[in-house]
């Protein structure tokens, strides 16, 4: 849904296709901090560029939370109407694209075989959709309270959410940053940098555990829909950029400083080094989450619909969905085109603008082109729209 009663919401459709061009810079960002055994950055140069990049555009998956929340939250209409068109919208096209994914890379029968349980890994971006289906799941039961709660108590617990995005954070300053693996009630690992409020070894459901994670997100586009002034271009910027700065601060300083803790280039590691860079970037970080706030007050103060917003825009927000199940099969081969052509870190053709050129270029003619294919493909009659969604 793009619209609200009969007026069309003009900012959401800037704000998807933006998202969709930051998920491109995300994934255009990662080859240059992960690889090998789980992480890998050769130098210093690349440190801080894939802090720059990622840093500045990684609260994209949450915005594209927020949007949905903004237009489908609390549900106008009944659960089984609102599943029935889900599913025709969200689900059709993620099993199609998730089947051709299984062909793409990798070996298909055991792809498939996978497909069963989660995700195939080397489409890992599709984790998103099974996050979203969740939120899904949850919004009738929530849409009763959503309909009645008031701004004051919206704001409670909004703020016990917004505490809960500075535990990774407390996790890591209690542990000293060592990495600890423990053992959920279901046997699958997952790192605990420190127990907190009721988690153990048999327990992950401490006590802010159910108002932890996206459901802030929901929340937030709630807040913004049913409370949330409608500020001028002027008293957005005032309020927005700040925000915006903090929230890129706390990510970029966060993983630089756990980078440059490595004390040598290239820093390597397995997957846990990696995740221990990513602590103050994760979605459900603070840093994240102001910055995400930031921005949707900037978005918001778009009201620009001319003749680039109808001709080229608002097609592309139609099919950004679509443009966001597609993308890795063009991305991954331009990625591995500029690598190959300019060479890797301050060794490349272009010296330490290298590095900046690749993700630049890799996220720009990935977005060109999966833009161009996801909307001709929307157009095709009948199955378009269940392709792209």
């Amino acid at each position: 849904m793009n619209t609200l009663g009969q007026k069309r919401e003009i900012w959401i459709d800037w704000l998807r296709v933006s998202a969709c061009f930051m998920v491109m810079v995300v994934h255009s960002t990662e080859p240059f901090y992960l690889g090998g055994d789980g992480a890998l950055i050769l130098t210093k140069a690349d440190a801080f560029w894939a802090a720059l990049f990622d840093c500045i555009v990684r609260c994209c998956v949450p915005l594209f939370v927020v949007a949905s929340s903004y237009l489908q939250f609390p549900l106008h209409y009944d659960a089984k109407t609102f599943f029935k068109k889900r599913a025709l919208r969200v689900l059709v096209p993620f099993i199609i694209w998730s089947v051709f994914y299984a062909f793409w890379w990798g070996e298909p029968v055991s792809n498939l075989r996978d497909l069963i349980f989660n995700f195939n890994y080397a489409a890992g971006h599709l984790w998103f959709v099974y996050m979203l289906i969740g939120l899904y799941v949850i919004m009738p039961l929530l849409s009763p309270w959503a309909e009645k709660v008031s701004k004051k108590e919206l704001k409670v617990y909004l703020g016990i959410w917004l505490f809960t995005t500075i535990i990774p954070i407390l996790r890591d300053w209690l542990s000293g940053g060592s990495l600890v693996l423990t053992y959920g009630p279901t046997g699958i690992p997952r790192q605990a940098l420190y127990p907190l409020w009721g988690e153990a070894s048999w327990n992950n459901n401490g006590t802010f555990y159910y108002i932890s994670g996206m459901i802030g997100y929901l929340l937030i586009g709630l807040y913004f829909r049913r409370f949330a002034d409608e500020f001028s271009i002027k008293k957005a910027i005032r309020y927005g950029v700040p925000l915006t700065l903090a929230g890129f601060g706390i990510c970029f300083g966060g993983f630089l400083r756990r980078v440059f803790a490595m004390g040598t280039f290239p820093a390597a590691g397995d997957l846990t080094v990696a995740v221990g860079w990513e602590t103050t970037w994760c979605f459900d970080t603070f840093g994240v989450a102001i910055m995400t706030i930031g921005l949707i007050i900037l978005f918001r103060a778009i009201k620009a619909e001319g003749s680039f917003y109808r001709k080229v825009l608002l097609p592309v927000s139609y099919a950004s969905y679509g443009m966001y199940l597609m993308h890795m099969a063009f991305l991954a081969a331009y990625s591995g085109f500029f690598r190959n052509t300019l060479g890797l870190g301050t060794d490349g053709i272009l010296g330490i603008w290298t590095t900046p050129v690749e993700i630049i270029a890799t996220a720009v003619c990935s977005f060109i082109t999966v833009a161009v294919v996801a909307v001709l493909v929307r157009r095709i009659p009948v199955i378009g729209k269940y392709i792209i969604g």
